[in-house]
């Protein structure tokens, strides 16, 4: 069997797919990626092979100001952006490639509207991953009548309540309870809990007894992020708490000056290294950084900034997993105090515990396998 996996966007985007494709590899079928150019050599990295696909959606290295978050302008450039402007050109892409390299099955980022049409077109199968933990970023009403006028260009009929999407397969490696009551999972969705690995070598930050705190903004966000690592890194001078911080590959550590003993900064550190020996998180609220710090039951401080963050914060806020700061407004002080917060007080943690224990008990990626080569025969 012959699997094309496609992705508009960039890590968010690509790293929900990666266990689905690891555990068809080990069963023996042929697999390929299909994303932005600039996530080509990121795939590769992480031995599949990669085609470029559409437009660049992410960060070549330019610094852009911080913005007050908006969901209506988020809500544009996902309807506007993602579906009238992305889709076509994805759609064009992936169709020839379809052509050229034949897969029997394609599984597509739940945001790659285009390639979802290109199955359609083709009457190819499809899986979705989804690749938003809350479900309430993409949604029908927003983006179903740009879907629309995107897929009659392609002779499709109309659509509603993403369908189309939703169709064959839906996968999701988010905790169920997690996702907002408002969009449940459809009838073909089936959830996977992607491997996570064990307490790796002890960094060499780590300090035996003394909690640690891991913070993050993220492989797109950390050049969009203004003064925030700066005022981030004031409050976690004065965290009584081994500080571990990631400023991104684009950004330099240096230029946040001199740190005290207990804050110790880098470009990037697998999080799968980090986490194990953390005992809280600080994130944009991302996705993907969300389910890290669930699947190892971590609370959590949230500086949502854009995208699916500020939907996340809401719940995280409703479910008791943690405390979210307004990424302008938030001082030193408040960052510190939120965090002494969540280390101190047990019922963060007891909520993440439970998530992280619905996640370990949905089935590896290997008993999705014969889901997927059914809807390919």
């Amino acid at each position: 069997m012959r699997v094309l996996f496609t992705f508009a966007g960039g890590n968010g985007h690509f790293r929900p797919l990666v266990p689905i494709a690891r555990a068809l590899n080990e069963a023996g079928h042929t697999i390929a990626f299909t994303g932005e150019p600039l996530m080509v050599p990121v795939v590769e990295a992480a031995g599949f092979t990669a085609f470029p696909s559409g437009p660049n959606l992410g960060s070549e290295g330019e610094r852009r100001p911080l913005l007050a978050v908006d969901r209506d302008r988020e809500d544009a450039d996902l309807r506007d952006g993602f579906v009238r402007r992305t889709a076509p050109r994805r759609a064009e892409d992936v169709l020839a490639l379809c052509g050229d390299w034949a897969p029997d099955l394609l599984v597509c980022d739940e945001a790659d509207h285009g390639a979802m049409i290109v199955a359609e077109t083709l009457g190819l199968p499809q899986a979705t991953v989804l690749v938003i933990a809350s479900g309430s970023l993409i949604r029908a009403d927003l983006v179903d009548g740009a879907l629309n006028e995107v897929r009659a260009a392609y002779g499709l009929p109309p659509q509603r309540n993403l369908e189309m999407a939703h169709r064959h397969l839906v996968l999701s490696p988010f905790p169920e309870s997690f996702r907002d009551p408002r969009f449940p999972l459809p009838p073909t969705a089936h959830s996977f809990h992607p491997p996570v690995p064990g307490r790796g070598p002890v960094p060499d930050w780590h300090v035996e007894g003394r909690p640690a705190v891991y913070f993050t903004l993220g492989t797109i966000f950390n050049t969009e992020s203004g003064d925030l690592f700066a005022r981030v890194l004031a409050g976690l001078r004065e965290v009584d708490a081994t500080c571990v911080v990631t400023v991104g590959r684009l950004l330099d550590p240096a230029e946040f000056g001199p740190q005290p003993e207990h804050v110790h900064l880098a470009r990037y550190l697998p999080q799968d290294g980090v986490l194990p020996y953390c005992d809280a998180a600080i994130t944009h609220g991302g996705s993907g950084s969300l389910l890290g710090a669930i699947e190892h039951g971590l609370p959590m401080v949230l500086l949502p900034m854009g995208a699916d963050q500020p939907h996340n914060g809401d719940r995280v806020t409703e479910l008791g997993l943690g405390t979210v700061l307004d990424v302008i407004e938030a001082t030193p002080d408040d960052v510190r105090d939120a965090v002494a917060e969540v280390l101190r007080e047990p019922s963060y943690r007891a909520a993440a515990v439970r998530l992280r224990n619905e996640v370990a008990a949905y089935p590896p990626p290997g008993q999705i396998v014969p889901l997927l080569e059914r809807l390919a025969r």
